[in-house]
Formats: structure tokens, C-alpha cells, sequence
């Protein structure tokens, strides 16, 4: 049963002792949410059925020492344990969960770190600019970032970018300002949020499995609208992000901001014969427009890229950010790694990195920039189709090397829908071998003028660690096999 103690009503500056907390989840922001809680005197339970690496085993080890109570391994997370007042849980635990269902059931609060980071803000606490979207996010909050520090702001870009929004929240240096990059599993679990600006890039099919449908996950998507204080940012070409918009319950006066690759109509922001444009954020905005920044000012002018920018600059406009300070801060930017990045050319021949294209709406963009491409693609599906994929891209295939465990769905639509496109599929034990016949099969393939482009359009983690893993091992072995 849980306690009498209601959390609900506790914040930064409360007395947390007494509190018996559970965090379900020891990755990045289990850990930070863990730490925090043990720092504010609560008692701190936490729960993961991987013991990890030896980096978790030393911060299991910290926490311990620190008064926490770490139970790591199979079996740990059967059960909840007694007189919970509270659950942290990692944004990948499904609400399906046992142990959550648990909890649902006796009554216990459940919140996700950014949950309790929204809790634990300080008398003075800087806005947050959320942004979330099935692809573009990361990059989005990091051009953001750029451009707030540009405007010469206290920024970071925080969450499911990389640092815990928690850690951000507690850190006594303070910020001026948030750019935070949500998922939609961190909005399923979070209750109270009232971002400043928050914006929906996009939605496609992705993560069905986990959230049990497209309407729920788009509904989780929606969350980040929810309360929003200024602006609700949305795509104009996606009418599915202006409808939850509609939906939302936000601050009165909050506007609706679109934003698009056409010329912008009032309360938007727009381009104009290659220039970033605002008509939205300017006090004349029924008849003119600010300039914010030119094409030529992007490190990739691809489509969706300055889909990413105009978000972007929406946000940091309606946190007043001027406009020299959009161009500025987007022209220092410089795309991550697996993003649409270049490895080699080779006898006339591109290699191309988009290993973080994880679903096929990622993969339809990064394919729709090149104008013949031989296809590396496969994973794991995640509950994805990819009929309209095949059909969309097929016209710009030179030919496809398939891997991964759900390959066979790709090569079912290229066979219906690309009937013609040359597939090769390609299997190994190991990261190396398998990058290293993918490489040659590509190269078979392709023909000068050709792009080789790996984007997956599936998750990595049934023959990789992760996608950043895929991405390095492709590069590797493309340089291998071209010097």
C-alpha cells in the first residue's frame, strides 16, 4: 500500500524525507533521477533487471554509498516493493509493465524524469522550449541551442538529446533557457508540463509496438502541447500536427505557429526566394516580414533539414530571440554524426551515413535527397510497413542491401513495388564482416553518379548496439574498401 504522503504537492524547496521513491530503470536517466532524489533525502529504491557494464556497476556502487538501494539483475523488478509513496520509471518501460501496473493499481504516482525535472524547477526556472516530432528532434533543439546561444543566452539542448532534463534542472550554475528534445515515450509519462513554446515536427509510424497504436502515439506526441504558454509550433505539411494543436488545452493566448517550405501565410514562417522569413513574430506581419536567414546559411539545404530550421526559428522567436541571432546561430550549426553524413568518394561513387534514419518517414527523406542511391537498409521493423516506402522511393533506386532481422518486410515492398530494383541480402556474425559484405555488394551495385546511402529505416539494436554503432561499423568498412 502506499503511505499517506501525497508528492503531488512537493517541489524543489520541500522536504522530501520520508519519501520512499522507486526508480524503475538504471540507464542514463534513471541514474540522474536516482541521484536527485537521494539528493533532495528521499528514500530511494532503484530497480533494473540488467546489471550493466562496469560505468553502471561504479554508479550503483555511488548511489550506495550515498544511501540509495540498488537492486540490479533478473528478478528485481518482479514486484513492487511495499509503502511507495512514488514511481520514476525510464521513458523505454512500457505502461504494460507489471511492476507499473502495480503501481497504477495501489494507487501510487507514476512520472517519468522529465516528470519530476517539470516538479523540481527553482523560484526563478527557465522556460522550456520542447520539441518533439517522429524524426528531425535532435537536430532541431540542437540548431535551437545554437541560435539562443547566439543570441548570447545561458542554453543547453536537453533530454532525450543526450543530457537528463533533471540534471539540467538541478545543476546550481542555472540556465537562461531549455531546448528540450522529448519523446514520446518521455511524454507518456509526463503529467505536468506548461513549455513556454512546443513543437510537433512531424508524425509518421513508428513506435506503434510500444504505445499500442497511431492514435496513442499520437496522443503522447500531443503532450507536448498541453499547456503550452506562447506558441504550439506545427507543420504545415502535416496536417496531423495542426490537428493536435486544435486539441490542446493551452495557456490563454498561446498561438499557433506553422511552419513551411512555402511561402509563408500570416503566422508563419516561411521561405521566400531562398530566405528564411518570419511572418508570425513581427508587428506588421499582415504586411511584411523579417528576414531570419538564407538557405546558404544551412550546413544541408535538404528538405527536411529546413523543415528542422524554420521549427527552430520559430521557437527562439517566440522566446524573443531578434533575427540576426537566428542566422547567426544557424549558420555556426553543424549536423551530428549519422545524420546525412558523407564518408567517402570513391570513383565517382558517394558513401553516405544516415545510420540514425530509423523508421521508414526518416529514410523516405534522407532517400528523397539523392537522385540515384543504392539502398542499405534493415533492422529491427518496430511495427513498421514499408509499402509506401517502396513505392515513393523507387524511381531513385539503383538497387538495395538488405541486413537485420526484419529485412524481409523491406524486400517483400521492393518486390511488390520495385520489382526491377536489384536487391542483394546480406548476413555475417559480427558488426565488421557484415558491414564489409554490405560494402562490397554496394559497390557491385552502384555506378558513378550513384549514391550508396545507409538509412535503415529500422532500429539497430538485433546486430548492433545502437545506431551510432551501425553508422561507425558502414563507415569503417566503406573506408576500408575505397583506399
Amino acid at each position: 500500500m502506499p503511505s499517506d504522503r501525497d508528492v503531488t504537492t512537493l517541489g524543489r524547496e520541500s522536504a522530501w524525507d520520508g519519501v520512499r521513491a522507486v526508480v524503475t530503470g538504471f540507464g542514463i536517466s534513471g541514474f540522474a533521477a536516482a541521484d536527485t532524489l537521494n539528493h533532495l533525502g528521499a528514500d530511494v529504491i532503484v530497480l533494473d533487471e540488467s546489471e550493466g557494464d562496469e560505468h553502471r556497476a561504479e554508479q550503483a556502487q555511488l548511489l550506495e554509498v550515498l544511501g540509495a538501494d540498488v537492486r540490479l539483475g533478473p528478478g528485481s523488478t518482479a514486484s513492487l516493493p511495499q509503502d511507495v509513496d512514488l514511481v520514476v520509471t525510464s521513458p523505454g518501460w512500457r505502461p504494460t509493465a507489471p511492476l507499473l501496473v502495480e503501481a497504477a493499481g495501489r494507487g501510487v504516482p507514476v512520472w517519468g524524469e522529465v516528470e519530476l525535472a517539470w516538479r523540481l524547477r527553482g523560484p526563478d526556472p527557465a522556460p522550456w522550449l520542447a520539441v518533439t516530432g517522429t524524426n528531425g528532434k535532435t537536430t532541431t533543439v540542437q540548431m535551437l541551442e545554437s541560435i539562443l546561444q547566439a543570441a548570447g543566452l545561458r542554453a543547453q539542448a536537453v533530454g532525450n538529446v543526450g543530457t537528463p532534463v533533471v540534471e539540467a534542472v538541478m545543476d546550481p550554475a542555472g540556465r537562461d533557457v531549455l531546448a528540450v528534445e522529448l519523446s514520446s515515450f518521455q511524454l507518456h509519462w509526463t503529467h505536468s508540463m506548461s513549455a513556454q513554446a512546443a513543437a510537433v515536427l512531424n508524425l509518421a509510424p513508428d513506435h506503434y509496438d510500444w504505445h499500442g497504436g497511431a492514435e496513442a502515439y499520437a496522443a503522447a506526441k500531443g503532450k507536448v502541447y498541453e499547456r503550452a504558454q506562447l506558441a504550439c509550433v506545427y507543420n504545415v505539411a502535416d496536417e496531423a500536427t495542426m490537428h493536435l494543436v486544435e486539441e490542446a488545452d493551452v495557456v490563454e493566448g498561446a498561438r499557433a505557429i506553422g511552419f513551411t517550405r512555402a511561402i509563408p501565410e500570416v503566422g508563419m514562417v516561411g521561405i521566400v526566394d531562398g530566405i528564411l522569413v518570419d511572418r508570425a513574430f513581427v508587428e506588421e506581419r499582415a504586411t511584411s516580414a523579417a528576414e531570419l536567414a538564407s538557405l546558404a546559411d544551412l550546413d544541408d539545404d535538404s528538405p527536411h533539414n529546413v523543415e528542422n530550421a524554420l521549427a527552430a526559428a520559430a521557437l527562439a522567436r517566440a522566446h524573443g530571440v531578434p533575427a540576426v541571432a537566428v542566422r547567426d546561430g544557424l549558420r555556426a550549426f553543424r549536423l551530428g554524426p549519422h545524420r546525412i553524413s558523407t564518408v567517402v568518394e570513391h570513383d565517382g561513387v558517394r558513401w553516405v551515413d544516415d545510420s540514425k534514419a530509423t523508421n521508414p518517414h526518416a529514410a523516405r527523406a534522407s532517400l528523397q535527397a539523392f537522385d540515384h542511391v543504392v539502398w542499405v537498409a534493415g533492422g529491427l521493423a518496430k511495427g513498421a510497413t514499408y509499402t509506401d516506402l517502396a513505392r515513393d522511393v523507387r524511381d531513385r533506386l539503383r538497387g538495395a542491401v538488405l541486413i537485420g532481422a526484419d529485412r524481409d518486410l523491406i524486400a517483400a515492398a521492393l518486390a511488390e513495388h520495385a520489382p526491377d530494383v536489384p536487391v542483394e541480402v546480406v548476413d555475417a556474425d559480427d558488426a565488421e564482416a557484415l558491414m564489409d559484405a554490405v560494402v562490397a555488394a554496394a559497390a557491385r551495385l552502384a555506378r558513378p553518379g550513384d549514391t550508396v546511402l545507409l538509412a535503415p529505416a529500422a532500429a539497430s539494436m538485433d546486430q548492433f548496439r545502437d545506431y551510432a554503432h551501425r553508422g561507425d561499423a558502414f563507415a569503417q568498412a566503406a573506408r576500408r574498401a575505397t583506399t
